[in-house]
This record gives structure tokens, C-alpha cells and sequence, in this order.
């Protein structure tokens, strides 16, 4: 058989992330994977492992750092950790919804953000969004500071919401997620940094029933692909995955702004739902906390200016 007229073998990627499979980022990876063979007529197909099959987020990164893992959806949190400007999208109160988040993802500042990241051996697709960050708690809503001071928060484990959480003395308590339920349930936690979409999803409303709307972060994820991967792509192969995750990761956006409204439709017929209307002010001395850590940084100080002039547009 020549060359010319050898059959082109079928080629797989792997993907993994750490989000079960009823999560808004785990179908953005099912409608990312659907489109890659379809316009690929099935020569390339993506595998996916989502739940932390492979490991948690540390060790996919390891894993796309050296070519084991070919791609990841990523929390912004971790991804932090290989570009700390990528702290910039945790300020508090820099978007009140996820709308004007994803609105921010398009700034020149973000967009260098996922390009900075080519210098630790990633190519970075774009942005997708969970819902905005509030506060569940099991004995009562969130009207002050001191309501959070001496409570066991359940956090993300990365700096700024660990800064965010310590200015205002509560004790930030980094369990894994899919602990959260009995650690509310048996007071081990008074309660969780959260947003909407996993505290339906994963049912804590049964165990602690104040839930306090404060919108106080955003919560978004980065799609990447090991560099040692995208070199290995044909340039017709390239262009399948980039278009396809950029559709995908448009579709992962609108899916999230109306999940937003129907889960807190859900909460509201279940549990008691306040929203904390001056939470910014409240939240103060935390948000100078982050200020002070963070606030230094030059492409943190582009992506808040550009965020809040998107903002302040609409």
C-alpha cells in the first residue's frame, strides 16, 4: 500500500477535570468532545475523564506539563498557581454576575493572562464560568462580619480566598468537595464558599439552610492543552480543536446564565435565601486584604480597570 492511499489513523486526546458529570463544566467538555468528531468525521476523538479520575488538579497539571495528559478544564483557582495574575479574576465584587464576568474574558488583559501561560507549557483556549460565589451557612444568614468570625468555612485552597476569608477571622477549612455534605451535616463546618450550580448539584441545601446571595466572586475555569499536544497537531487538527472549543466554551457560558436563575429558583422554594444588599461595604476590611496582597501586580491592575470600565459601559 502506498503512502498515499494509507487509511489516517484514528487519534485520541485525553481530557480531565475534577468536576462530576452533572456539572456545567464537564457537559462543556461533553459538547467540546461532540464537536471534534463530528467535524473531524471521527479521525479525531477526545476521551474524557471528569470526577478526578486522573488525579486532582495538581497532578493533571503535572501530567500536561509533561505530555502524559493532553488537556484539562481547569479551575482559574489552581491555573492561579501557574500564573498568578489569574488572581485578578478572584477580586470581590468585581462583576455582579456571571454575564459581566464572561464579558471580561474578552479584555486585552485576560487574554494575556492565557497567554502567559505558553511560558509553563500550556496553550490556554479561553474562559467558561461556574456561578458567582455566596454563602451557605447551617445556623443563620450572613449579616456581618462577626456571622462569619470563628466559623468553619469550607474554601478553595488557593491564596485570595484564603486572604479573602482570614481578614474577616473566620477559619477557612479546605475540605474536598465531595466531603462538604457531612462535614455540614455533623458541624465539623458552620458553612461553604459556594455558588449555586454545585450547592444544588450536590444537595447541601438539606444540611444548611441559610443561604446568603453576595455575589463576592467570580468563579471561572481555563481550558488548556499540553504545548508538547498542540505541537504534535496537523494544522487542520489544530483548527478542529480551536474551533470546537471555542464554540463549546461560548455554549458552557449562555448554559451557565440561565442554570444561575433556575437554581436559585430552586433554593428559594427550599431554604431561606437573603440577599446581603450591602456586601461590598460589609465584606470591607476582606477586600482590603486582598488589595494588599494582590493589588500590586500590573496585569491584575489592567484586568480590574478594563473589568470595571465593562462594567461601567452597561
Amino acid at each position: 500500500m502506498t503512502a498515499a492511499s494509507a487509511p489516517v489513523l484514528a487519534k485520541e486526546l485525553r481530557l480531565g477535570m475534577i468536576t462530576p458529570s452533572q456539572h456545567i463544566w464537564t457537559q462543556t467538555a461533553e459538547q467540546f468532545a461532540k464537536a471534534v468528531a463530528e467535524r473531524s468525521d471521527g479521525d479525531l476523538t477526545i476521551a474524557l475523564f471528569p470526577a478526578g479520575q486522573l488525579g486532582d488538579e495538581s497532578a493533571m497539571f503535572s501530567q500536561m506539563e509533561t505530555g502524559l495528559l493532553d488537556m484539562g478544564i481547569m479551575t482559574a483557582a489552581l491555573t492561579s498557581q501557574r500564573e498568578p495574575s489569574i488572581v485578578g479574576w478572584f477580586t470581590p465584587f468585581l462583576f455582579n454576575s456571571v454575564e459581566e464576568a464572561a464579558q471580561a474574558s474578552e479584555t486585552e488583559a485576560a487574554q494575556q493572562m492565557l497567554a502567559n501561560l505558553e511560558g509553563r507549557g500550556l496553550h490556554a483556549f479561553g474562559y467558561t464560568f461556574a456561578g458567582m460565589r455566596h454563602i451557605l451557612m447551617r445556623d443563620a444568614r450572613v449579616e456581618s462580619v462577626d456571622d462569619v468570625a470563628g466559623k468553619n468555612m469550607r474554601i478553595i485552597p488557593f491564596a485570595a480566598m484564603n486572604a479573602w476569608w482570614r481578614a474577616m477571622d473566620a477559619r477557612p477549612t479546605p475540605i474536598s468537595l465531595p466531603d462538604v455534605y457531612q462535614g455540614l451535616q455533623n458541624g465539623l463546618l458552620d458553612g461553604v464558599d459556594i455558588d449555586l450550580d454545585a450547592l444544588v448539584g450536590s444537595g447541601f441545601y438539606e444540611v444548611a439552610e441559610h443561604l446568603t446571595l453576595t455575589s463576592h466572586m467570580a468563579f471561572p475555569a481555563v481550558s488548556v492543552m499540553s504545548l508538547t499536544t498542540y505541537a504534535s497537531l496537523s494544522d487542520e487538527e489544530r483548527q478542529i480543536i480551536d474551533e470546537a472549543m471555542a464554540e463549546a466554551l461560548a455554549w458552557g457560558i449562555e448554559a451557565q446564565i440561565e442554570a444561575e436563575q433556575r437554581n436559585l429558583a430552586t433554593l428559594q422554594e427550599a431554604i431561606d435565601v437573603f440577599t446581603l444588599e450591602n456586601a461590598e461595604s460589609v465584606f470591607a476590611p476582606a477586600n482590603q486584604a486582598f488589595a494588599d496582597r494582590f493589588g500590586d501586580h500590573p496585569l491584575i491592575q489592567a484586568f480590574q480597570e478594563q473589568s470595571a470600565e465593562l462594567v461601567d459601559v452597561e
